[in-house]
């Protein structure tokens, strides 16, 4: 199993500390460094200004949002990230929500598969520089009865397959992923929960394409804080699990809230949210129940942390990214080696 690492948004309060952080994380032999977006700092600068001041840390996109661009856009930038960073780019994509994709970016949000399998028909064909000709329900290129004509990317490519992830968080988006993505990212995954809530149906989307697990990167983020009180290192991340379970998406349509009842937390699945979405955060953070925290974090010190880590790779992790967590750059470069240090005790470097 190797590791990564996930700086989250720029912009969140730790911004002079996140190159220090991945270049620590360069140093320390960890796969892949990614950086995410949502309706605030842009992936691809983060990811640009990383991969200049890095030597051998691969850069990743979790996630650029399809809502946000033309997928012929997306193409000339993984290929110009790929190229500067010298193939070092992996591409991450995914839907982000409602909420962000028609607040934001004005893009109803529907039909979110199929208008994913079109995006990556269209990303895979560009980077193989032929002539962008696409018929599709969501995207026609050229358009019909203009002045458009095929055209193909102008640049070469440092490499014409990069590997490309899929956010998937529901049953059917985590086969369509198996299908037709090279990986999986994930959140909020427990090892004991993830065969039913993710392995299953990514293998069932492997095994409709005529393919295996083998080479598939399962690669969900999780949390790390290290210490001797798990009690207190959990409630830490209180707020952060009640956001998502509780605030991110409507009373409806909330991803995560339907993953912590996949996972069992039916019933407080739904006190969160009731008390998130009335006002009450605190309320909403109080009542995270600490079993769902511990099972989705990495938490206390090395040897526990080391048998965590063990269990995410018997369950099928193969790239676990790590999210430091930390009031300072020291603490959150401790959790970087900690980290390192808990996969070479679990016996997991390969």
């Amino acid at each position: 199993m190797r590791l990564g690492i996930n700086l989250g948004y720029w912009g969140a309060g730790m911004d002079g500390d996140n190159l220090a952080v991945a270049q620590e994380a360069d140093r320390l032999g960890y796969d892949v460094c990614w950086a995410a977006e949502a309706y605030g700092s842009d992936a691809p600068t983060v990811l640009s200004w990383v991969a200049a001041q890095t030597e051998s840390i691969d850069v990743g996109s979790a996630i650029l949002q399809i809502p946000a661009r033309q997928p012929a856009m997306t193409a000339m930038t993984a290929a110009t990230l790929d190229s500067l960073s010298g193939g070092r780019f992996r591409l991450g994509l995914g839907v982000s929500g409602p909420q962000v994709s028609e607040g934001w970016y004005g893009v109803t949000f529907d039909k979110p598969l199929a208008r994913t399998r079109e995006y990556v028909e269209i990303v895979r064909r560009a980077m193989t520089r032929e002539r962008l000709v696409y018929e599709g329900e969501h995207w026609t290129l050229p358009l019909p009865g203009g002045p458009g004509k095929p055209l193909k990317l102008t640049v070469h490519p440092e490499r014409e397959h990069i590997p490309l992830y899929i956010a998937a968080i529901g049953p059917r988006n985590l086969e369509q992923t198996g299908e037709i993505a090279d990986g999986a990212l994930l959140i909020f995954p427990s090892a004991e929960h993830l065969e039913d809530t993710a392995i299953r149906p990514l293998r069932a989307g492997r095994e409709k394409a005529g393919l295996t697990m083998d080479g598939f990167d399962v690669c969900p983020t999780v949390p790390i804080a290290v210490g001797d009180d798990v009690g207190a290192l959990a409630d830490t991340f209180r707020p952060y699990t009640a956001l998502y379970v509780g605030g991110m998406g409507s009373r409806k349509q909330n991803f995560y809230n339907q993953l912590a009842r996949r996972m069992g937390y039916e019933k407080a699945a739904t006190e969160i949210q009731e008390k998130y979405l009335s006002g009450d955060k605190d309320g909403a953070a109080a009542s995270v129940p600490h079993e769902l925290i511990d099972s989705t974090t990495l938490l206390g010190r090395v040897e526990r942390i080391a048998d965590r880590m063990s269990a995410y790779a018997a369950a099928g992790v193969t790239t676990l990214t790590l999210a430091p967590a930390g009031f300072t750059l020291d603490e959150r470069i401790t959790a970087l080696r900690v980290g390192s240090e808990a996969l070479e005790r679990a016996g997991l470097v390969s």
